[in-house]
């Protein structure tokens, strides 16, 4: 079914007779009810799940809790929308909870940038869409990339349901995990992803890890120091296309990232900011090879390729680039990827989440599979 099939949800909360309330608080909220606002969509109320009301306000109205949301407009007569996220089992269990009992969409708003994800955007993409498309190398990430735009389009989760993939299979059957001996980290966290692949990567000697945020930059040496099974070389640093300084978001949450400019409409709520050190990976490697880099730097990644090009060009690493900060990213970063590249198979696959996140892009040179 061609997409110009499916609604656009904007349009659709436009026209509706039903009460619109919003599920959740938070920056998520902040922009999902910017964009609301901008579009003459009225919201009616915020809730939370019973439980984890304390009498507070959001946005100058009291937050009902679900079982109140239900009282005052009825199951029925309700659209929710989901203005959070949430990877973790339980947490998506109670939005599916609520979902069989109201109309409920998770709208698609960028983690990063001023791009909003509509019918309009779409259409005016289409051919780097289908473009983006023709590069995928299984029938797996085609689906997975077909669902994705009908999610973003609808908000309707179903579409999610329907594309959760094993990781076992990214790490186990795609990347060619056990061949890795030196490995590249770009937005580190605290350690937590080099965590996820070390049982895959048996062989695995040296992994450079970048990560800009203070306090998770802590974490990250303390892991670095009790991990005995491979070195790690912990860098405070972003990852760039170039050595130079930037203004960063100090919030220390998952999402920090590089500050850049944004629309009003979208930015959500200012948070903290400070300058960073910022390297290149062929800074950082200073002409070695690697045999892997994943890529997860909160809507920097197209930077931080551009920060690869000697790396990639003479080594060709194995590639796992998120793929969900911005709304041009499922056309634009598997373009770049082949364009520093072309012999790179292409896969996509997305990790169990409500809204559309951890979804990866992986890059494997042909002589790798």
């Amino acid at each position: 079914m061609p997409y110009s099939a499916f609604p656009d949800l904007w349009e659709y909360l436009k026209h509706t007779n039903k009460h619109i309330v919003m599920y959740g608080m938070g920056n998520g909220a902040d922009k999902i009810l910017a964009v609301a606002q901008a579009k003459g969509i009225e919201i009616e109320d915020f809730f939370a799940s019973d439980g984890f009301v304390r009498g507070h306000s959001f946005h100058s109205k009291r937050v009902l809790s679900y079982s109140e949301a239900k009282e005052k407009h009825g199951a029925e007569n309700m659209i929710v929308l989901l203005s959070f996220a949430s990877s973790l089992p339980d947490v998506m269990q109670t939005i599916l909870r609520v979902a069989d009992e109201c109309e409920l969409y998770a709208p698609d708003v960028p983690v990063f940038g001023d791009t909003l994800f509509d019918a309009a955007f779409y259409a005016q993409h289409k051919s780097d869409f289908d473009a983006a498309r023709a590069l995928l190398a299984d029938k797996e990430s085609v689906r997975v990339f077909d669902h994705i735009i009908r999610y973003k389009l609808t908000g309707d989760l179903k579409f999610l349901l329907e594309i959760q993939n094993d990781p076992d299979e990214s790490f186990g059957q795609i990347l060619p995990c056990r061949d890795f001996r030196v490995a590249v980290d770009l937005g580190a966290y605290n350690g937590d992803s080099a965590r996820a692949l070390a049982p895959y990567a048996p062989n695995l000697q040296t992994l450079y890890a970048l990560e800009p945020d203070a306090r998770n930059y802590r974490k990250l040496c303390a892991y670095a120091e009790a991990e005995q099974g491979f070195e790690i070389i912990a860098l405070q640093c972003a990852a760039w296309s170039e050595d130079t300084t930037l203004t960063f978001d100090a919030s220390g949450n998952r999402n920090a990232g590089a500050k850049q400019n944004t629309s009003t409409v979208l930015q959500g709520r200012a948070g903290k900011v400070t300058e960073v050190q910022a390297r290149s990976v062929d800074s950082v490697l200073g002409g070695a090879g690697c045999d892997y880099i994943k890529f997860d730097v909160e809507g920097s990644e197209a930077q931080a390729l551009h920060g690869c090009r000697q790396t990639i060009a003479k080594y060709a690493p194995a590639l796992l680039v998120s793929c969900y900060h911005r709304s041009e990213d499922l056309y634009a970063l598997p373009a770049l990827v082949h364009a520093l590249l072309p012999e790179y198979r292409l896969y996509l696959r997305r990790f169990p989440y409500f809204p559309a996140w951890d979804i990866n892009l992986y890059a494997i040179s042909g002589d790798k599979m």
